[in-house]
């Protein structure tokens, strides 16, 4: 005759599982609000906005002066350092903080950054809708580095902190694209918005649409 076996305890909890499954599966995760803005801790949006087309069209026209970063990434300058004309590798990434592997223990990427020092229009942008939105924002903050940054389809970044926050004006998006800091995760729509992301928390952008992401994204310097 064949003894049964008791379950060991961390086993022994059949009915509640099938109980909490029963309970899931009766509950309807479809929803729009995968497209809309949603704030939370460390995701905000201000009160001043953009005209989007505008933006749109300054965009394309930038564009021949995209530089590709790597790993899916590319960027058009806005401001540089005074004289600048080539932007260094620092100066398109620049200092980050992650934790790569099982250890868990944080280390640190690239160079620090003077974001002070990018106090200058880069020449090319002159004239164009950036410069209204570098000037417009430059009336209410500090700023630092300013890039159109895309990124491309099925890419994400890496999970990591920045020294600074930043804002992010999307001028192309797509439902799949997503921002997450800590645990507050929401999708920015191209409207025209001004987005607060206090990138100083872990953070990553993803883009799991099928047309690239594009947003302006400033750095607002702090004093280290």
């Amino acid at each position: 005759m064949t003894s049964v076996t008791s379950l060991p305890e961390q086993f022994d909890s059949i009915e509640q599982d099938q109980a909490l499954m029963k309970s899931w599966l009766a509950e309807n995760r479809v929803t729009d609000t995968v497209a809309g803005f949603f704030p939370g801790p460390g995701i905000q949006k201000l009160k001043i906005s953009f005209d989007i087309i505008k933006l749109q069209e300054a965009f394309e026209d930038a564009k021949k002066h995209i530089l590709d970063v790597g790993d899916g990434f590319m960027s058009i300058p806005i401001t540089r350092r005074p004289g600048v004309n080539t932007p260094t590798e620092t100066d398109l990434i620049g200092r980050y903080y992650l934790r790569p592997d099982e250890t868990y223990e944080e280390v640190v990427r690239d160079e620090l950054v003077d974001e002070f020092a990018f106090s200058e229009l880069c020449p090319e942008i002159e004239g164009t809708y950036f410069e209204t939105l570098h000037q417009q924002l430059s009336r209410r903050f500090p700023i630092g580095r300013m890039r159109a940054l895309v990124l491309n389809t099925y890419k994400n970044n890496s999970w990591h902190r920045d020294p600074e926050p930043r804002l992010h004006i999307p001028i192309i998006t797509n439902p799949g694209s997503l921002f997450v800091v800590n645990h507050h995760v929401t999708h920015l729509p191209a409207d025209g918005s001004v987005y607060f992301t206090d990138t100083r928390g872990y953070h990553t952008a993803m883009n799991g649409g099928e047309q690239p992401r594009v947003h302006i994204v400033a750095a607002l310097p702090l004093k280290h």
